[in-house]
């Protein structure tokens, strides 16, 4: 193959460096300082600030590869991936750019160049796109003489006018589409009456693989576009979509994107994986299964570049974009017959395709299977039940008629199971179901209004900064060197009778941020009335005091009163001792367990610190010992904290550490610790290292997959934390009448002493599972076929305790099929089926329990050697276990 994905990329990148352009890399997926985006959804997004005139570029021509992820708000292609074979969430955009240098006439001369002539397109394939409007753009199509006039096609602001959003820098756009055949053309597709063709939508046939966009325009609040003094090139090419159409003219046959070689890479390795584990077919051979297959890849594509790039599954926001990635990924194993973790090996077919394009990739892949691989083992033993749940609906609402799942089984399995509403939409558009979301809505307020409820009752005053958003208010922080000062009111609120929320011109009070909590203190009017102050919070540009009026009443609090205002300097001093042993701890960190942890959150204040990092698996009991004895030779060390204000391009050449997510203005505070640690934080911190006194360590667990805590005292905290520890070993000594070492002696005598008569438990347990006291029923031995049938009826006894009575059956009858139910009591029953090895070949034990199952009103499933079932009709569990001598026959 001549034009691999990978020379595609490389051979853009040095087409525009040839013609004076820069090469970057790409940006992260997450956006640095722009809570607008979850991800970065298009090439443009980098560059944004060039275009609205917030920074000036280093570069004035630029080319890049540029990572984006569409799956979430406007641009969501995740609900297409998979039925087609060219949508994905996670792409490639190859992009040239010009910042006020080059224009219109260069920008189409050089991508006609670099598709016909480099990457040698047929010209006779090519059309060319312009706006109505943009005689300049057409006039230049014209004057190249390299297509008639009836390919230069004009369209309006829907196709051929690009713009960032409803106001700001836009233009007209011309496009550069290919033609790949009738053999592409999906006519069903289509919207009546139209034929395929350039920018019919749904059309296969004629795709885009140029777009320049030529940014010209401001476009104000009224609609009206004012020329920008400067004009701009952003041009995008979608990589798998120009591989699909190289790679196809090559082929001489129409190709899909998920038939260029990326992609095929990763496909191989998810069939090996369905070969092992699951049902052995191949992609191309069954059309659901492929649907499945090109879900996989493409979501293995994404789930690796966002762990890479420093996201790990949870509950909020790119988190639970990765987490719902991740799940949808193993749901679709499930399809092609994969019961157990799998996608590390899709991941794997990921770095093969794309590491020496993306380095990234390869440094953090094995942390990247490792947290794929917890999530899904995590995921899956909620999964099989949540589908056996939609199973049975299913069935029900079939049996019915109806064609709605009920919103409460929609909640149900959101609540229980895990299962996004989209998930849940996505399993039954096979089955031609739709989903009561209006119902699920309703559950899900009903959910909110109850966790509203609990928040509220945590504090009153917890509501307080909120009436100030979007007032226009800016307040300025003047504490780092103090705790007190002057002030004049410029806003108040009152509520629920004392309570009320203040925002001053300039305050000493921090604002909670970056993990350490708000200040306490006083505010005293001139009139001297006093304000107990229990928080202070942000609000948009605002710092907000809120708390309880001490002395006189909300109106000596009214806008334009002048106030002094005193930190509670004793809280502020403890909060920030342990803001600044955070740095330490997180130095300490990486120098232990390596340069891939980062900070993923922390809280600090007055009593002690909890600090989140990005990790695999828990952290060794010798490495936490490590990590304590270097943090306080740091301390002891009192090295010199120094903290400067800087532009945020200087502070991370200075080896400033900062991190995908974290939003950071132009000018940023920059604290050093000695020689050892440098950050930007905009916290309050201690003047050397030494006032910190003694770091404790004093808990590590996980919080999510990938994501470990650290939890902490220090100073006078750690000293009485030791005390306490100290206080509880000697009463656990009182109390086993021995101390220290004799103490140890003795517990571990009891420890031994209780093991032993657990073993005891469990096999007077066992006796009676195995049919003493009338708990069971004996054997009852069929032979059908030449073929030994066990089955046997219990009573109480739970399915662990089966597995073992079924695996010591199998022993005793050597060959054998093996049939067990249990009355678990209030009509529950448990089946389970099992099947010696030499059978299995032809009787599968999971074939078995799917059939008697239903009988007793449940659903099950399992390996060949062994299935499992629950039921809710003890009333028919004779007839069941008496089935399975027919279905061996």
């Amino acid at each position: 193959m001549r034009w691999t994905t990978a020379k595609i990329r490389q051979s853009f990148l040095d087409f525009f460096a040839e013609r004076g352009h820069t090469i970057v890399p790409s940006a992260s997926l997450i956006p640095k300082g722009d809570p607008t985006l979850l991800f970065v959804n298009a090439g443009m997004v980098p560059f944004k600030d060039y275009f609205l005139g917030v920074r000036t570029p280093q570069h004035l021509r630029v080319v890049d590869v540029q990572k984006c992820l569409r799956i979430s708000g406007k641009h969501n292609d995740l609900e297409a991936v998979g039925r087609d074979t060219y949508h994905h969430t996670f792409f490639e955009m190859l992009g040239n750019w010009s910042f006020g240098d080059y224009y219109k006439e260069e920008a189409i001369r050089w991508h006609w160049e670099l598709i016909t002539k480099v990457w040698g397109v047929d010209p006779s394939l090519l059309y060319a796109t312009v706006h109505k409007d943009d005689k300049e753009a057409e006039d230049i199509w014209i004057k190249l003489k390299v297509l008639p006039r009836d390919r230069i096609l004009q369209f309006g602001d829907k196709d051929n006018f690009w713009e960032m959003g409803p106001t700001g820098p836009c233009g007209p756009n011309s496009e550069i589409s290919i033609d790949r055949g009738e053999g592409a053309c999906s006519p069903e597709k289509n919207h009546p009456g139209q034929k395929c063709f350039v920018n019919v939508d749904g059309c296969e046939r004629f795709i885009e693989i140029g777009n320049l966009v030529f940014i010209q325009y401001n476009r104000d609040e009224s609609g009206k576009l004012t020329p920008l003094p400067k004009k701009h090139v952003d041009t995008g090419t979608g990589l798998e979509r120009t591989a699909a159409a190289l790679q196809s003219i090559e082929a001489g046959k129409v190709l899909g994107n998920y038939d260029i070689d990326l992609f095929q890479t990763i496909i191989k390795k998810i069939e090996i994986a369905a070969k092992e584990l699951g049902d052995g077919h191949a992609y191309g051979k069954n059309v659901e299964s492929d649907i499945s297959y090109r879900a996989i890849a493409d979501h293995a594509r994404t789930m690796t570049f966002l762990i890479a790039d420093g996201v790990t599954p949870g509950n909020t926001d790119r988190e639970y974009v990765l987490r719902r990635i991740i799940r949808r990924a193993a749901r679709h194993g499930r399809y092609l017959g994969i019961h157990r973790p799998f996608l590390a090996m899709a991941h794997a077919g990921v770095v093969e395709a794309m590491g020496d394009a993306y380095p990234e990739i390869k440094k953090a892949a094995a942390k990247t299977a490792e947290v794929i691989t917890q999530e899904e083992s995590r995921f899956g033993e909620t999964l099989d039940r949540g589908l056996e749940l939609i199973d049975t609906e299913l069935a029900h609402i079939k049996k019915g008629g109806g064609h709605t799942l009920p919103g409460e089984i929609a909640f149900k399995l959101y609540d229980t199971y895990g299962f996004p509403l989209d998930l849940t939409e996505d399993v039954l558009r096979n089955h031609s179901i739709d989903v009561d979301v209006a119902g699920f809505n309703i559950f899900m307020d009903q959910q909110r209004t109850r966790s509203r409820i609990v928040r509220a009752g945590l504090q009153g005053i917890a509501r307080g900064p909120s009436q100030f958003e979007n007032e226009g208010l800016s307040s300025r922080f003047v504490g780092y060197h103090s705790y007190e000062g002057e002030s004049e009111v410029l806003a108040a609120g009152g509520r629920d009778g004392d309570q009320v929320a203040v925002v001053v011109a300039e305050t000493p009070f921090y604002p909670e941020g970056g993990g350490q909590i708000g200040d306490r203190g006083v505010i005293e009017s001139a009139s001297g009335a006093i304000l107990e102050v229990l928080d202070t919070r942000k609000a948009e540009g605002s710092i907000v005091h809120v708390g309880r009026i001490l002395r006189g009443d909300a109106g000596d609090f009214a806008r334009g009163a002048r106030v002094k205002l005193k930190v509670d300097k004793l809280r502020r001093d403890a909060a920030r001792l342990n803001h600044s042993a955070t740095h330490i701890l997180h130095y300490a960190l990486r120098d232990v367990l390596g340069s891939s942890v980062h900070q993923a959150g922390s809280l600090v204040d007055p009593d002690k610190l909890r600090f989140d990092f990005a990790h695999t698996g828990p952290v060794k009991d010798d490495a936490l010992a490590t990590i304590e004895e270097e943090i306080n030779a740091r301390i002891r060390e009192n090295a010199e904290v120094t903290v400067e204000e800087m532009a945020y391009d200087d502070a991370i050449k200075a080896g400033a550490l900062a991190f995908f997510g974290d939003k950071y203005g132009d000018r940023v505070r920059v604290v050093r610790m000695g020689d050892f640690s440098v950050e930007l934080c905009g916290g309050t911190h201690i003047s050397r290292t030494g006032d910190v006194g003694m770091f404790k360590l004093e808990a590590e667990s996980g919080v999510a997959a990938g994501v470990r805590r650290i939890e902490a005292v220090t100073g006078q905290g750690a000293l009485e934390t030791i005390r306490k520890r100290e206080k509880i070993l000697e009463e656990i000594g009182a109390q086993l009448g021995a101390r220290d070492g004799a103490a140890v002696d003795r517990l571990e005598k009891l420890l031994a002493r209780e093991k032993e008569l657990e073993k005891k438990l469990r096999a007077m347990e066992q006796k009676l599972a195995s049919g003493a006291s009338g708990a069971s029923s004996e054997e009852t031995v069929t032979e059908v076929g030449g073929i030994k049938v066990v089955t046997r009826k219990l009573d109480g006894v739970d399915p662990r305790m089966m597995r073992e009575i079924a695996d010591r059956m199998r022993q005793k009858h050597g060959s054998a099929v093996v049939a067990l139910g249990s009355d678990l009591g209030d009509g529950k029953v448990a089946l389970l089926v099992a099947v010696t090895p030499d059978l299995t070949s032809k009787i599968k034990a999971g074939d078995i329990i799917k059939n008697i199952a239903p009988i007793v009103g449940g659903t099950g499933g399992g390996r060949p050697d062994l299935a499992q079932a629950g039921g809710r009709d003890a009333t028919k569990l004779d007839e069941a276990l008496a089935k399975v001598a027919t279905l061996v026959s």
